[in-house]
């Protein structure tokens, strides 16, 4: 199905320019923005996918990742098709590049993703895999749904948002992933073909609406392992974020059209999270390697360990029921409850 599409302006000669991403597309009559999936007919810009998924799996929300939100919780996480960058290292190239005519797809109503949610226990449903920012006129009417049915909804995203888009997602969007490419704006416009300003204004925009922000950052060998940008990085997430917004140090495999670089080491990875530490993050994780303590939470005070997990399972928990360290009592920076059995570390 197709519907009309959202944050859109209608110009003369059937032109449209479509405000949901800063790309900010001028779109001739009969042709298609630089996602693929919103198409101008005959003066009406269009959304492609609407209604239309490639995934829908309930994943733990540390898969996405969100650690300090809700965790050991479960994400209905679903998908569609397109996105507004062009990454040549994307895991998800097949439905992220692709339009949706080149990809299988399944029309499914926001109230069966909803039920579908409730059903396996979920307690929030997460737009993810491909971008979420382009589907938007999708995503806010399933997440209507899912507001008033008591789940929360979660964006895992590349951070590509106009100011309008973020405005119209705020009442029903709860927490945020921003994939941050790197702290380069020609890393940005040569590899996304996008502008990295633009990215860290709208995640800015995010904190500001209130929404929870975790950060993730792929370390990819000889493109974005530079440590000075990492560094520079770090500090604005401190700046801007907040010291105890969590990032997720990643670990890069070769995948897509980036097969000819090597795996990240983990000595990189380790390195990133001792700079994001010695900034003054409070959350800092690894992500990609399974079993290293960078997976855990600490007490930012104390250095207490509060949380240990293994890959996305959480096998321990010493949280009070305040949140607090049993240690020394600092508030942690949690959003939600464990809901899974407690053990002990």
């Amino acid at each position: 199905m197709v519907k009309e599409a959202s944050l859109y302006v209608k110009l003369e000669n059937k032109l449209v320019r479509c405000n949901l991403c800063p790309h900010r597309c001028y779109i001739k009559d009969g042709s298609r923005g630089f996602c693929g999936v919103r198409e101008n007919r005959n003066g009406t810009l269009y959304a492609l996918t609407f209604g239309k998924l490639t995934a829908m799996n309930a994943d733990p929300i540390e898969k996405k990742p969100f650690f300090n939100f809700w965790p050991g919780s479960l994400a209905f996480s679903i998908s569609s098709a397109g996105c507004s960058f062009t990454c040549p290292w994307c895991q998800n190239w097949s439905i992220a590049h692709a339009r949706p005519e080149e990809t299988l797809m399944e029309e499914v109503e926001p109230e069966k993703v909803v039920k579908l949610a409730k059903n396996y226990g979920c307690k929030s449903i997460a737009y993810t895999y491909n971008e979420p920012i382009i589907w938007f006129e999708y995503i806010v009417e399933t997440a209507k749904i899912a507001k008033k049915e008591g789940l929360f909804n979660l964006l895992v995203t590349n951070g590509y948002a106009t100011e309008e888009a973020i405005e119209e997602y705020s009442p029903y969007i709860d927490a945020a992933n921003v994939d941050v490419k790197a702290f380069n704006p020609n890393f940005y416009q040569k590899y996304c073909k996008a502008r990295m300003e633009d990215v860290l204004n709208a995640t800015e925009k995010m904190v500001k609406k209130g929404w929870h922000v975790e950060v993730t950052y792929l370390i990819i060998p000889t493109l974005n392992d530079n440590f000075d940008e990492i560094r520079q990085m770090v500090r604005w997430v401190r700046d801007k974020l907040g010291p105890d917004t969590p990032i997720h140090f990643s670990r890069f495999y070769p995948m897509y059209k980036m097969t000819h670089l090597p795996t990240t080491p983990i000595d990189r990875i380790v390195k990133a999270r001792e700079i994001a530490l010695q900034e003054g993050l409070h959350y800092v994780y690894t992500g990609n390697v399974p079993g290293h303590e960078g997976e855990n939470t600490y007490c930012p005070k104390c250095g207490f360990l509060l949380v240990k997990r293994i890959g996305f399972d959480v096998v321990g928990w010493k949280l009070t029921e305040k949140m607090t360290c049993p240690k020394c009592g600092e508030k942690i920076a949690i959003k939600g409850e464990y809901e899974h059995r407690r053990l002990f570390i």
